[in-house]
């Protein structure tokens, strides 16, 4: 419920203050009095389209901040609830005349998408401004199902049931097909890498050491042979080395130089049969060396495929063996939850076509109710239908044709602003079914979570009875709703619990728009202004007493309304 208004440098208006109580309240005044700039007011409040060319002249920016009594404590904002659960929310809206707009939610900075979501939860505007709920897909097919008491609790009891069940196959390796084809790929994997039969991470260096040795053997057992002959021949290494100790032999002097040559004479000897052993041994072996070739080639494609090194190919290894015993293990598990999915898959679709149908029926019923109010508000002409669509029935669409002849078409595109308006209150009445005396409260505050519902032009082009039916319904509705409405005629006007008047006034040469709350001898004054133009004639006071006599009548608990 919007309990308090205040707008600033917006239009004619240059700072008004409005207090809002439940119920019903009408907004009257002049032509051009600024009545329409309240209902902009709050359109910006709630996340609206800003107009900079809203900015009264000369300002730099236009204010518009309103209080709320809402359902619920605030979610991440510095509001907090009641024990009874309702919560206080401010919102502000800053239009400059220059850049864009600000918002804010309890003194929070916010964006206009924001204040968006929460404006909808808090208001309900219809008329010519685009804040309009019944444009929203969801609103209609929320409004068919509040009207056709559609039960929706199997549908989203199974919807949560099919989503659990892909969230625990998911965890299991996802669906029977997904998981197939991931053991196959693994026993695949496990099945290379263990015929592989990697001795360690340093198995390719080896096998390029051993890979040089055979790939040059010939050379290699040359250049032994060459090495031994050089060492070990007549006149080789170990003759000249020999007959240096010989000539230092016995002569203290020298004893230290004979030692150490000794000490090569017996390492050349050992070197000697070395490479005569290596000579003697190293031979060609081509297909020890293809085989080699052939298995360094193996590791570099499993390093390709499975890890930069072998270290990393002996972990994957461990790895894919480890998962696919896993998914082994819940194979037999997820067989029997695949076969729960199944089964969930059609509970869905049955609890989806059960919902389809209740839908269905409802619709040409919600259609006959809301068409039969639109009588009672002056449209009579206008044929409502609702078009019901999807696999579940959610794809519903109010369509009207506003003129005879012509084809229905969505709302959202051939309703006018005042059509638009009454249909909402005509959808409105038949959802509540209001069978109680319109306006006859027990002093009970409306419901938090309903939002206010604000109507621009509903009484546009009607008068007469059609105008009493009109303000005989907004009356009705305001039980269970703070309703605020925007109007030219006294007949809507009269059944209000509250009526404000804007006026404009020139004041230093500037001309304002103010409000003030018309009651008593003021209200009949206002009702006259509406009747005749001419607020202190003696005919028209007669005929708004009898206007004000008449409502109270209407809405008094022993009449009943339906």
């Amino acid at each position: 419920m919007l309990v308090e208004l205040r707008a600033r440098q917006l239009g004619v208006i240059a700072d008004l203050t409005l207090v809002l109580g439940p119920g019903m309240t009408a907004i009257t005044g002049e032509t051009g009095a600024g009545k329409t700039l309240v209902v902009e007011a709050i359109d910006l409040l709630v996340g609206g389209r800003a107009d900079p060319g809203a900015v009264r002249a000369g300002a730099t920016e236009a204010v518009v901040e309103g209080r709320f009594l809402a359902s619920g404590a605030p979610s991440g904002t510095a509001g907090a609830g009641d024990p009874s659960g309702t919560a206080e929310r401010v919102l502000r809206r800053v239009v400059p005349a220059t850049g864009r707009s600000r918002a804010q939610v309890d003194g929070l900075m916010a964006t206009a998408s924001e204040l968006s979501d929460l404006g909808r939860a808090l208001v309900d505007l219809h008329g010519q401004h685009a804040h309009q709920s019944l444009l929203h897909p969801a609103t209609q097919r929320a409004a068919l199902d509040s009207f056709g008491r559609v039960d929706l609790a199997p549908l989203l009891a199974a919807r949560r049931h099919l989503g659990d069940l892909d969230a625990v196959l998911a965890e299991l390796g996802g669906d029977e097909r997904a998981r197939a084809r991931e053991i196959d790929l693994l026993r695949h994997q496990v099945a290379e890498l263990g015929a592989a039969a990697v001795a360690g991470p340093d198995e390719d260096a080896a096998l390029a050491g051993e890979e040089d040795r055979l790939g040059d053997a010939e050379a290699h057992r040359q250049a032994a042979a060459a090495g031994h002959g050089l060492l070990s021949d007549d006149a080789g290494a170990l003759d000249a080395v020999g007959l240096a100790v010989a000539a230092l032999q016995g002569r203290a002097p020298l004893a230290q130089p004979e030692e150490r040559l000794r000490g090569v004479a017996a390492e050349l000897a050992d070197v000697a049969a070395e490479l005569r052993d290596a000579a003697e041994s190293l031979e060609s072996d081509p297909a020890r060396l293809a085989a080699i070739r052939e298995r360094r080639q193996l590791l570099v494609d499993l390093r390709r495929k499975y890890g930069a090194t072998l270290a990393e190919v002996l972990g994957y290894a461990d790895e894919a063996a480890e998962r696919l015993r896993h998914l082994e293990q819940l194979e037999a598990r997820a067989s029997g939850l695949d076969a729960e999915r199944a089964a969930a898959a059609d509970a869905l679709a049955a609890a989806a076509d059960v919902v389809r149908r209740q839908r269905q029926a409802a619709a040409p019923n919600l259609a006959a109710a809301v068409q039969g109010r639109l009588a009672e508000l002056a449209m009579a002409r206008v044929v409502l239908g609702v078009d019901v669509q999807g696999e579940d029935g959610s794809e519903v669409t109010i369509q009207l044709a506003a003129n005879p002849g012509e084809p229905a078409a969505p709302l959202s595109k051939v309703a006018s602003g005042g059509e638009l308006a009454r249909t909402m209150l005509a959808l409105r009445l038949a959802l509540t079914g209001v069978t109680h005396p319109a306006g006859s409260r027990s002093g009970e505050q409306p419901d938090p979570s309903v939002p206010t519902l604000v109507f621009d032009e509903v009484d546009a082009g009607i008068g007469g009875e059609a105008a009493l039916a009109v303000g005989r319904s907004l009356a009705a509705l305001s039980r269970d709703h703070q309703v605020l409405v925007v109007t030219h005629l006294p007949q809507v006007a009269a059944f209000a619990d509250c009526q404000v008047v804007v006026e404009k006034r020139e004041v230093a040469g500037r001309t304002i728009a103010t409000v003030s709350v018309a009651r008593g001898e003021d209200r009949v004054r206002e009702l006259a202004r509406m009747l005749s133009g001419q607020p202190d004639a003696g005919p028209a006071r007669a005929h708004a007493e009898e206007l004000l006599r008449d409502a109270a009548r209407l809405r008094a608990p022993e009449e009943g309304v339906a």
